[in-house]
């Protein structure tokens, strides 16, 4: 048992990109790296604190937007149904 948790938790030391992961493919590789630093393509933002906060307000507007679309709907109900008495 132990063997086997070692077995699936056994990372294998690679040194810094010299070695192949086949994990990974192309990913690890120096010379696909360098590539893309070279080339001139838009850099990905990859900031993940500023798209979570993005993500997080545009959610909370969507909740406000259905929110009031819910309150008008219900007093629109609302006074259709005193108009009937």
């Amino acid at each position: 048992m132990l063997r086997a948790l070692k077995k699936l938790f056994h990372r294998p030391a690679l040194r810094f990109g010299l070695a192949r992961d086949r994990r990974h493919g192309r990913l690890r590789d120096p010379r696909f790296v360098s590539f893309v630093a070279q080339s001139n393509r838009k850099s990905l933002n990859t900031d993940l604190r500023d798209v979570m906060l993005n993500s997080r307000a545009f959610f909370r507007r969507v909740l406000l937007t259905a929110a009031i679309l819910g309150a008008t709907w219900v007093a629109i109900e609302s006074a259709q149904a005193l108009s009937v008495f």
